[in-house]
This record gives structure tokens, C-alpha cells and sequence, in this order.
């Protein structure tokens, strides 16, 4: 078989496929972030990283410690750090120093925070559903479905190393 010799869809290895498979989710996805992050820059002046964290703390009422951001949004402290540094400046979050840990920083919204946060989201719900506007809900619950599965599959074989 010549390099320029193409198999079936259907006749390619797994791994072939699956290979596929991770360069459309990257290519969808990127287009998705590189939108949002366009709109979020247009309108609000502000960042996908910055409205991420922010995100995060909008469902923990009592705060979060650094390190727990960066867990959950997969980043280094470092990264977190940069844009709680920011927020802080700008009146939208607190750092509360835990009693008996002076360590450690609990970060929490502040209203003016909650408030700004809520106008993001509000925008940036709306432009999810405009981006996927063409998927029916059929589209839309079909792949909520297969990439819960592959989430599960993708923690279970992180537990498992």
C-alpha cells in the first residue's frame, strides 16, 4: 500500500480512528473557545481564564482555596495566582485567611463580583446556544451522552495510573 493509498473509514485501525476522533474534538473545541474568547474580549474586556475562575467560585458559596481552583480548572497556582491577583485589585473577589492556617487562602466572590460574574454568564450562555444553534436536541443530548461516557472512561483510567 502507497502512503497516498486511502482505507475506508470503516476498515482503519482503533487507533486510527481514535486518533480522528481527538482531532475533531480539538478542532471543535477550539473553534468554540476561540469565539467565546473573542466575544468575552468585545465585550466585557475581559478573559476565558478570568471568566473560568470566576465560574468556579460562583458555585462555592464558602470559597475555595487556590489550590482547589487550579485542580478543578486543571491550571497551575501560578496561573490562578495571575488572575486572583487581578480580581482582587479590581474589588470582584476577597482572600480570607483561615483561622489556624495563615497559609492558606480562602477566595470568595464579592457581590460586586457575583454581579459581574452573572452578566458574563448570562452573555456567555447565550452565545453557547447560538454556536451549537444548528445541533437539534436529539445533536445535543446524543453527544452529552458520549462524552460523559468518554469522561468516565478518561477519570477511571486517571484513577487506575
Amino acid at each position: 500500500m502507497t502512503p497516498q493509498t486511502k482505507i475506508a473509514p470503516d476498515l482503519q485501525p482503533l487507533s486510527k480512528k481514535r486518533l480522528r476522533l481527538w482531532l475533531r474534538l480539538l478542532k471543535a473545541t477550539r473553534y468554540v473557545e476561540d469565539e467565546v474568547r473573542r466575544r468575552l474580549r468585545a465585550e466585557f474586556a475581559s478573559t476565558l481564564p478570568r471568566f473560568d475562575v470566576m465560574s468556579a467560585l460562583s458555585r462555592s458559596v464558602e470559597g475555595m482555596k487556590m489550590n482547589e481552583i487550579s485542580k478543578l480548572l486543571r491550571v497551575s497556582n501560578g496561573n490562578i495566582t495571575g488572575i486572583v491577583d487581578k480580581l482582587n485589585e479590581e474589588g470582584l473577589v476577597l482572600r480570607i485567611t483561615p483561622p489556624g492556617d495563615r497559609r492558606s487562602q480562602i477566595i470568595r466572590l464579592t457581590p460586586k463580583g457575583q454581579t459581574e460574574f452573572a452578566r458574563n454568564a448570562e452573555a456567555h450562555q447565550a452565545w453557547i446556544d447560538e454556536i451549537f444553534g444548528r445541533l437539534n436536541e436529539d445533536d445535543v443530548d446524543g453527544m452529552i451522552l458520549r462524552l460523559d461516557h468518554l469522561t468516565e472512561k478518561l477519570e477511571e483510567q486517571d484513577e487506575a495510573d
